[in-house]
């Protein structure tokens, strides 16, 4: 699975499993990790006037000082820049052995202009602090803004978590191996990297048959097998019928575009629930999307009236906290006998904030999962103040351990989305843009979930394809979108994956 994300350890699982198990040495995957810097290097930027290496004293360093050797083979004028010695006997001594070109202390480092700087000084398990000597040449290269080539992440950049532990240098391209890892997805590790390249070293993919990953980088492998596929044989009902909740009669707007959300997805029925003001708003907009007049105490004996009704986006603009945990909870309370599923959004989220226990508690009673919740940061911390709070946790532990918690799918919003299932599984989206911070984005993500859990999705898979699809939709519709532009973009971008082309070529 080369979309599969490997934690730190799980890549130092790979690494052994493949020395003691393949009879690879490890000074082999070393070679091939440096000559894969070198080739990024040569490729990109072997015009430079010099490059200049910057090679810590573990493994990190010793991918330096292939990489170095390398370029000075192919003719580059090259200097490395030692901080720390290797130990003797490791790998890393022995590549530092094997290069014979100029070794200099960190003090002597003074990049132009006409430089590439190839970051080799710590790797991505990196907790602590830089040493001040590491952030003064960090520093001068960020001045020369010379391009930086980074060796498995940018120096202070931890591998897990993204976090940057402070002064890390924004690479132009960062050289990674065998697979991803969360810090090259998740902001602000993200923004370092610049381009990533995954090279291929001889790490074996069996490594991973014990303990198989569970965290992804969110593409279409990962959810396209279960997407519905037209049928000739469909009506209305069996494409998938989705309800949303309407706000009152002064907050319409939000209900409306989930709902537009949820049939652009390919819901063939959805209906809009609400007071009969805010009904005769929504009538003056919409054509095909049908209405449904309820009071707040009758709300839930009207959504169990519509036929075939498989998902519920409840809370874009519904104000009414009250009714919002009233209905909730009586739709998870009845979703083994319904098989309603309920996608929880804004004030559907802030309505639980003081009591978050009671909802978590129902949704712990369902056999499966009925509920999907889509918080930003904010309400992340409404929900989960603990967890958002613990600054040891990356947002995808976050995530998963909210999504455990809550026995729901979570998908926590953001440039970086994060998508976790109780059961461990986490999918980090990549593809969105500044389009999506627009108000409204949120609410068309809920329908796009919503009319996919309606057509019969699996929880997760409907919650990473919404992610995915949303972006491109947001990509679609331009700098200066707004959320209506997002909207008519989905069956564009569906249209695309489900006729199998680049998704990513440029939009009609």
């Amino acid at each position: 699975m080369s979309h599969a994300v490997l934690a730190c350890e799980q890549m130092a699982h790979a690494d052994r499993w493949t020395i003691e198990n393949a009879q690879i040495p490890g000074t082999t995957l070393m070679e091939n990790a440096g000559a894969a810097v070198a080739r990024a290097v040569l490729e990109r930027f072997g015009h430079a006037r010099r490059a200049l290496v910057l090679c810590g004293p573990g493994n990190n360093g010793g991918d330096g000082y292939v990489a170095a050797r390398i370029l000075q083979e192919s003719g580059m004028s090259v200097t490395a820049y030692a901080f720390g010695t290797p130990r003797g006997g490791t790998d890393a001594a022995i590549a530092r052995s094997r290069y014979s070109g100029a070794v200099e202390p960190p003090e002597e480092f003074e990049p132009s202009r006409d430089d590439v700087v190839v970051d080799a000084i710590f790797g991505a398990g990196l907790t602590r602090d830089l040493p001040e000597r590491v952030l003064v040449a960090l520093h001068k290269a960020r001045s020369a803004t010379c391009p930086v080539v980074a060796v498995d992440l940018p120096s202070g950049v931890n591998g897990d978590s993204g976090a940057d532990l402070g002064g890390a240098l924004t690479a132009d391209v960062t050289v990674t191996f065998f697979r991803k890892k969360p810090g090259h997805l998740l902001f602000p590790g993200r923004q370092a990297c610049g381009e990533v390249v995954v090279a291929d070293i001889g790490v074996r993919a069996e490594a991973l048959a014990a303990k198989p990953p569970v965290i992804f980088e969110n593409v279409p492998q990962l959810w396209g097998p279960v997407l519905p596929k037209p049928d000739a044989t469909w009506h209305k009902y069996s494409r998938g019928h989705a309800a949303v909740f309407s706000g009152g009669k002064h907050a319409t707007g939000a209900a409306r575009l989930a709902a537009l959300a949820a049939q652009r997805t390919g819901a063939g029925a959805v209906t809009i629930l609400g007071q009969p003001d805010a009904l005769d708003i929504h009538a003056a907009h919409l054509t095909s999307i049908m209405l449904r007049p309820c009071a707040p105490d009758d709300s839930y004996d009207r959504l169990g009236e519509l036929k075939g009704c498989r998902a519920c986006v409840l809370g874009p603009g519904f104000g009414d906290f009250t009714t919002a945990r009233r209905l909730a909870l009586s739709i998870l309370q009845e979703a083994d006998r319904t098989g309603l599923r309920l996608v929880l959004d804004a004030d559907g989220i802030t309505a639980f904030a003081s009591e978050s226990k009671a909802l978590f508690d129902v949704a712990h009673a369902v056999v499966g999962q009925a509920l999907v919740l889509t918080p930003h940061e904010g309400e992340f911390g409404r929900l989960f103040p603990d967890l958002a709070e613990d600054r040891s946790l990356s947002k995808v532990d976050k995530a998963v351990a909210a999504a455990a918690r809550a026995n729901a799918v979570v998908l926590y919003k953001g440039p970086d989305t994060v998508v976790a299932a109780p059961d461990g599984r986490a999918a980090i989206n990549t593809n969105a843009t500044s389009s999506l911070a627009t108000a409204g984005s949120g609410d068309v993500l809920s329908g796009v979930i919503g009319g996919l859990v309606a057509q019969g999705l699996p929880l997760w898979e409907a919650a990473c394809a919404a992610a995915w699809l949303h972006g491109e939709a947001g990509g679609a519709a331009g700098p200066l979108a707004v959320a209506e532009d997002i909207v008519a973009r989905i069956p564009v971008a569906f249209g695309l994956l489900n006729q199998g082309r680049d998704t990513r070529a440029p939009w009609p």
